[in-house]
Parts: C-alpha cells; structure tokens; sequence
C-alpha cells in the first residue's frame, strides 16, 4: 500500500504467472529449494531495486548503527528473509503448511482473549510474516476480521480468502469508499476480532510522532482510538522466523492508560506503548524489518 512520498507499495512482487509458477512448483518440491535460488537472485534484486535498498541498508547504518560492511551484510540478510518469508507463504497455498511449525511462549495471553467475550484488537506490524498466523493457527471461538490492502494482487487475494475462510478469517480489504469502517464495527460491537497494521500511516494525518530506534517515525492512530471508542483490549502480535520450518509468536497486552487522561492523550499512550513494544522486537530480529521506504524522519 503507498504512502506518501514511499516507493514501496506493499503488493506482493512478481506477475500472476510467476505467482502461480510458484504454487506449482511447491506443490512437487520443497520449500527450501526456492531458498537456495534466492542466494542468487537477491544481489540482482538490490542492485535493480536500488532505492528500497538503500532504505534498508540506510535502517541498518542509521537506526542500528552499523558500519558500512556490517550493514551492507545485514541488508542482504534483510532481502533473504523477505524472499523466505513470501515463498513460506506460497508453500502453504501449495499445501505444504505441516513442514512449518509453531513456537508460541505467550499463548496464555490469546487464550485468555479467546475465553473473553468482548471484542479485541490485534495490533500487528511489518516485521515477520503475520500472515502465516493466519494459515498455519486454527481456532472456532472468535472470528478474526484482518485488514488488508485492497490492491493486492489477485492470484494472492484467492489463495489467501481459500485458505483462511476455513480458519475462521475474514479478509477486510481498505476502500476508498470507507466500507471497511462498517465491517470493523460490526465485527468489534459482536465481540470479534479486528487485526490491523500499526506500522504505516498511508499519508493519513491521523498519526502520532514517537521516538523508535534512534530516530522520530509517525505511527497510525486507528487501532487505538478503536480500543477507546469500543472499550475493548489491544494485544500486539508479532511472528517470526527462527529457523527454516519455525516461527516464534510474541503476543503482548497494551494496558490502558488512566483514566485521568483526556481520550487524545489515553490514545498517544497506547500508541507510544505499541511502538516500545515494537522497538523491543525490532531490536530482537533485527534483520526482518521488512519497511521497504524512507520510515523515520530527519
């Protein structure tokens, strides 16, 4: 999805052949044999797609402080991962999802939302991949309603909608009529719940500028003023990859802040609190930050 003054648009690369080449070719082999191709085609993809690696290698030199060569190796790193982390998700429309598994450490904390009979929200970010929660985790006590960019690409879109149908997943894709509005409250008013990205505002005003690894970045606010408006709970969810076949989950609650604040100011807090949390993670895996543009300000 784009924001402004970005060049990365957040759709899935490759043309619809590709895509379905892909699905094909891991329905017969093994996931990792893409990975070793990517060994080779990353350094023809970061020499062609200069500026979103320069907006990687600038993270790792600026916000982590790395000098040059160490950046510039873990900028590959960063690329090899994102290729990883989109042929996973290829691999489980392919129906290879049993070769991933799962390492979930606070899983008493979803369980306990699960058990909860307001609705929640789900604050997630570009850091991991997400997505494959969705595919790989089942559960029939509450629908999960997750925000989408509504213009990615279709062979995407219909592998996505297939398989997380029968997760008890509803995809809300963002319009530029505002539809998706009625669908969160729905979803939130029954006691549902919502996921949403928290990492990136699209251009919207309707942000809040907090300090994040060495640098000032704007964050969205929309999550958060949900959670005020409904009264309902935050956890912020993040999946990573560990190894070839696991991912770890780290869920964490956001408390409200008191009461003695005004609504502007409870929802800032909320918002600094997920971004601290987001800084923790980042500074845990550094290498899969996947924000491809120019993130922080000057």
């Amino acid at each position: 999805m784009a924001q402004k003054g970005q060049d990365w648009d957040g759709v899935t690369g490759g043309r619809t052949f590709g895509q379905k080449a892909l699905k094909i070719l891991f329905s017969v082999v093994n996931v990792r044999v893409g990975y070793f191709f990517l060994v080779f085609v990353i350094p023809f993809y970061m020499l062609f797609c200069r500026t979103r690696y320069l907006a990687i290698y600038r993270y790792f030199r600026e916000q982590h402080g790395y000098p040059p060569h160490k950046s510039l190796l873990k900028t590959y790193q960063n690329h090899f991962l994102f290729g990883q982390t989109l042929m996973d998700r290829f691999a489980v429309y392919a129906n290879q999802k049993n070769i991933f598994r799962i390492d979930n450490p606070d899983n008493d904390i979803f369980l306990a939302m699960l058990d909860d009979p307001q609705g929640c929200i789900m604050a997630g970010s570009h850091i991991g991949n997400p997505e494959l929660c969705g595919y790989l985790l089942k559960q029939k006590k509450k629908r999960i309603n997750s925000l989408i960019f509504g213009g990615e690409a279709k062979e995407v879109q219909k592998n996505r909608s297939k398989i997380l149908e029968d997760n008890n997943v509803r995809l809300i894709p963002v319009s530029d009529d505002m539809s998706h509005i009625f669908y969160i409250n729905e979803a939130l008013s029954n006691g549902e719940i919502v996921s949403m990205p928290c990492d990136r505002n699209f251009g919207s005003d309707k942000c809040v500028a907090c300090d994040f690894l060495n640098g000032e970045a704007d964050f969205p606010i929309g999550a958060f003023v949900l959670a005020i408006q409904y009264n309902v709970p935050v956890l912020a969810l993040f999946a990573l990859k560990i190894s070839a076949s696991l991912y770890r989950i780290h869920v964490t609650s956001i408390p409200f802040p008191p009461n003695s604040l005004s609504k502007r100011e409870q929802i800032n807090e909320m918002t600094r609190t997920f971004v601290r949390e987001l800084e923790r993670i980042t500074q845990l895996y550094p290498e899969q930050w996947f924000n491809f543009y120019k993130f922080w300000k000057k």
